[in-house]
């Protein structure tokens, strides 16, 4: 009887024994398994150095993800804030617009007293301005002047913004020449746009959009011809005064000008899009 009592006592603990030395193998078993970060023991110098020799080598994924460690690692250090930039350039590079955009955005306002600032600005610019028009653009011999100015706008401003707070930015002269770029650009798209109503006959509208021109982008070359479509249109209108008025504003500042005979409008070479 005492027997058989002892038996009973002792068989949970045997079976709790073995459940304990079931949970410690597996315990065991997963942490064999996980995998070490071989980055693990490296010093914010050399995960920097890894990246910057990654991304030399065309692998953007693996040096974005060694940058974004390094931010962590190395947080409040300038290694870690140009970790940063370099991080928005590739995704950038990697077609991931918006992301980039919005890590410049986070980097200016952590770190406005930064020495990357005046990069991070150029290159939110220069992610905007983007005039690659892929496949479609190319086939349509579309140009900047023809999209939606919006991106190009927010690039004039991000350049002028680095121009007027860093001029003697090395970053500030090719922020000027894409700035006067981009100005030219957007004074061709209002004139795009006068040409195209002036042709579906919308006079009022193309005057508009002619004078708009004028007032806003004086020294673009563009303003030629918002001049002579302003005269034609007004001359459309029945508007007298206002057409000779716009007509000796042309003649004074484009006394040479082709357009002051015809019909005013260039004619260009219009894609296979365009049907007016």
């Amino acid at each position: 009887m005492n027997f058989k009592r002892c038996e009973k006592h002792h068989a949970p603990r045997t079976a709790t024994l073995a459940g304990v030395a079931v949970v410690v193998i597996w315990l065991m078993t997963g942490c064999a398994s996980k995998p070490k970060d071989p980055t693990a023991d490296w010093t914010p110098e050399k995960l920097y150095a890894e990246a910057r020799d990654e991304q030399a080598a065309g692998n953007f994924e693996k040096a974005s993800k060694m940058y974004e460690q390094l931010e962590g690692r190395g947080a409040g250090t300038l290694l870690a804030q140009q970790a940063q930039v370099e991080r928005a350039y590739l995704l950038y590079r990697s077609g991931e617009k918006a992301q980039a955009l919005s890590t410049i955005d986070r980097f200016v306002k952590l770190h406005p007293t930064s020495p990357a600032v005046d990069y991070a600005m150029y290159l939110q610019g220069l992610i905007n301005f983007n005039d690659n028009l892929g496949f479609l653009g190319n086939l349509s011999r579309q140009n900047l002047s023809e999209r939606d100015q919006q991106a190009s706008r927010d690039a004039y401003q991000s350049f002028k913004q680095l121009v007027e707070q860093f001029p003697q930015s090395k970053y500030s002269v090719e922020a000027r020449d894409r700035m006067s770029y981009i100005v030219n650009s957007l004074a061709e798209y209002e004139v795009h746009v006068a040409r195209y109503y002036f042709r579906r006959g919308a006079y009022v509208a193309a005057a508009n959009r002619a004078q708009q021109t004028i007032q806003e982008f004086q020294q673009s070359p563009s303003t030629e011809e918002a001049l002579s479509i302003l005269v034609r249109s007004y001359d459309r209108l029945g508007l007298d005064q206002l057409r000779d008025d716009a007509e000796r504003v042309m003649r004074k500042n484009y006394p040479n000008s082709a357009l002051l005979s015809g019909d005013g409008v260039t004619s260009s070479n219009r894609p296979w899009w365009q049907m007016w």
